[in-house]
């Protein structure tokens, strides 16, 4: 194995720990101090000035036909991916969240057969049914608990698989871009158009937000989510994408659900029931089944 191939498969590790604490850290901030869609406009503006700030060290020109390309990874990858994301985040629980995030792999094939024409054998077939059958049974068994915490887990569920769905889309469209533009410039673009997407819905949020009376602690997972998960995370996947395929990337969302129940169970910000483990051993036997060669 190389060495740039032994960067990536950290680079990606990295990222699946970072997702995965955001799943419980995030939800500690809202929607007490700060809305889903305020939040997102937070990640959105700080990420599209940090990838700003460090393009100025990367010159390169994009291309009026790649723009129109970034102008639609922009909306994928960040506006409906970030807002159905966090929205959803904040009506479900952690766990439910991170393990609908696992359909992503599966996602990305069925987007692959249909945009990259990749074939589709048995095995993957029915890897791709089980796999939705587990988001499906999270989605209508294990939406009836409702909570504080999670106070409309079968809308957060939806949002969340939407999420997923979006994310998928991005890791394809994004491939190209990624292995003809250095990852700061691609992003730099997405997040920057991103922006103009997430403005409306988050502006009136991020107005009402007390930030006197937010603790430092709460900053503090803000300054989390804002650096880490958005700019850190995001530069990671876009380097690992110049090395592996966008399947591969998916395929280290496996690690989030894991790294994600450990969090939450031990902070006391979830539980797990028997749905949970029913409809993670079906969507874990369907990512297998997409991901083996």
């Amino acid at each position: 194995m190389s060495a740039r191939l032994i960067l990536a498969h950290v680079a990606m590790f990295l990222v699946s720990l970072i997702y995965a604490a955001n799943f419980s850290l995030a939800k500690i901030a809202m929607p007490a101090y700060v809305g889903a869609f305020g939040f997102i406009l937070l990640r959105v503006t700080a990420a599209a000035v940090l990838f700003f700030l460090s393009s100025i060290f990367i010159r390169e020109k994009v291309s009026r036909k790649d723009l129109g390309m970034m102008f639609i990874t922009s909306i994928f990858g960040v506006a409906l991916n970030m807002l159905t994301f966090f929205k959803g985040l904040e009506l479900t629980t952690p766990i439910n969240g991170a393990l609908i995030m696992l359909t992503t792999p599966i996602l990305v094939l069925v987007f692959s057969n249909i945009v990259l024409g990749e074939r589709l054998n048995f095995l993957k077939i029915i890897g791709i049914g089980l796999g939705l059958s587990g988001a499906l049974i999270l989605t209508l068994l294990n939406s009836d608990v409702i909570t504080a915490e999670a106070p409309n887990p079968f809308l957060g569920n939806i949002l969340v698989a939407i999420n997923a769905a979006s994310f998928g889309v991005y890791l394809i469209l994004i491939k190209p871009l990624s292995k003809k533009y250095h990852p700061v410039t691609v992003l730099k673009w997405n997040f920057g158009l991103g922006f103009l997407f997430v403005f409306p819905f988050g502006i009136g949020q991020v107005m009402a937000m007390d930030f006197v009376a937010i603790p430092f602690q709460i900053w503090m997972i803000i300054a989390f989510v804002l650096f880490f998960v958005t700019y850190i995370a995001y530069l990671l996947n876009g380097a690992a994408l110049t090395i592996v395929s966008p399947s591969v990337v998916g395929a280290y969302i496996y690690l989030q659900p894991l790294i994600t129940v450990l969090i939450a169970v031990i902070g006391g910000h979830d539980t797990i029931t028997w749905n949970m483990i029913l409809a993670g051993l079906l969507i874990f036997c369907g990512v297998f089944l997409v991901s083996k060669r």
